[in-house]
């Protein structure tokens, strides 16, 4: 195998799980075969970033969407863009989502007869219902569905990140080509001084050295259920004595104004700090000094977070039917709650008060559940030359 291409609908600036997975895809199969990456032209991209990676990047034209975080792809309006696929020289392909870059890599795929495999990274049909336009329409719903499972069913072969996917997938949105597992992992590594750290962070934010830390990273969007997180906790400190905490938000997004309102409303302005981004190495120090890495999320798939959360020791609380806990073992290595917030207060103060229990399951999620792209990439090469054989 000489080159792969990798197909994703969005890419930096822009910043999300996906993006992640894939550029550290690049990164590490650059060790192994050429990479070109084609994604759109995202608001606010560089042209010189993109020539500062170690792979190649092809971008597209895309078109803005109202209120959205992400654009609109059109590699058909982009002759260019056409043009440089067409002679890229890729002899595999690995679309990393559906829409029309992903199709653009399935359909070369298909025309000149090379492997693709694709992965299974978010749960369409949620997005679906999510969106003004067609979310309150079950057909609606059901032909969006149904046309981007046309283009994964391409595939040589799907890969869903966990058994949690893999099974809504072939059990629910009619995949039917073979899919296998496939994890996700992180570039993080676990802190060297974790009490150097929390001091560090404890400097950095205001927070008392004695006081419990609790985190979410990420998208601060309440499609991602952060306003349960600030309910939950606010029944935790008035209903059932939760005291000396913060909780520390990582991230950027559309709802940072509601939450903010949110956080007032609740009584909980002393007790949220709003970190915005932060750089990896700050990131890993957040990781380090919270106690629990608080992730009620019901859209995520499987998210990276939770693995960089797990690379500190820091175990992560999930909700009950959340796909994105199925890699995790619930009081073994992480935690996962019944729904509701007076539930999810509950499950965190009955961790808080078991600190013999705690500290196996904090050993026990770095065991499990912290896995390095170096040892993944190198398998997923591997699975590449496979199909040419």
């Amino acid at each position: 195998m000489k080159k792969v291409g990798l197909f994703i609908d969005t890419w930096y600036p822009m910043v999300d799980g996906v993006i992640k997975v894939v550029d550290n895809y690049a990164r590490r199969l650059i060790n192994y075969c050429d990479v070109v990456v084609f994604c759109p032209k995202t608001h606010g991209y560089s042209k010189e970033e993109d020539e500062a990676l170690p792979y190649k990047v092809v971008r597209c034209l895309s078109v803005p969407i109202i209120g959205n975080d992400y654009e609109i792809p059109a590699p058909t309006l982009d002759p260019k863009f056409e043009a440089l696929l067409l002679l890229s020289g890729i002899d595999f392909v690995h679309i990393h989502s559906p829409f029309s870059i992903g199709l653009a890599g399935a359909l070369f795929a298909k025309i000149h007869g090379i492997p693709i495999v694709g992965t299974l990274h978010s749960q369409y049909r949620q997005d679906f219902e999510n969106q003004p336009l067609i979310g309150r329409f079950k057909p609606a719903v059901d032909i969006a569905l149904a046309g981007i499972m046309r283009v994964f069913n391409l595939c040589d072969e799907c890969w869903a990140v966990n058994g949690g996917i893999r099974d809504l997938y072939v059990n629910e949105y009619g995949l039917t080509v073979p899919c296998k597992v496939r994890l996700n992992a992180t570039d993080h590594e676990p802190v060297a001084d974790p009490e150097a750290a929390a001091k560090l962070v404890d400097q950095t934010y205001g927070i008392p050295s004695d006081a419990t830390v609790f985190l979410f990273v990420g998208r601060i969007n309440f499609i991602k259920n952060i306003d349960f997180i600030i309910r939950a906790l606010s029944i935790a400190k008035k209903e059932m004595g939760l005291k000396n905490f913060r909780m520390l938000f990582a991230g950027k997004g559309q709802d940072e104004e509601k939450l903010a309102a949110l956080v007032k409303q609740e009584g909980l302005t002393e007790e949220v700090v709003m970190c915005g981004l932060t750089d990896k190495p700050m990131l890993e120090k957040l990781y380090s000094r919270a106690k629990l890495f608080l992730f009620p999320s019901l859209y995520d798939a499987n998210s990276l977070v939770q693995i960089e959360a797990a690379c500190q020791g820091t175990p992560t609380v999930f909700l009950e039917g959340a796909r994105t806990a199925a890699t995790v073992t619930a009081g073994v290595n992480g935690y996962i709650s019944a729904g509701g917030e007076h539930n999810y207060a509950r499950t965190i103060l009955d961790i808080l008060a078991d600190e013999e229990g705690y500290s196996r399951v904090s050993a026990a999620a770095r065991k499990d559940l912290y896995h390095n792209w170096d040892d993944v990439v190198r398998d997923i090469y591997a699975d590449y030359c496979s199909f040419s054989k």
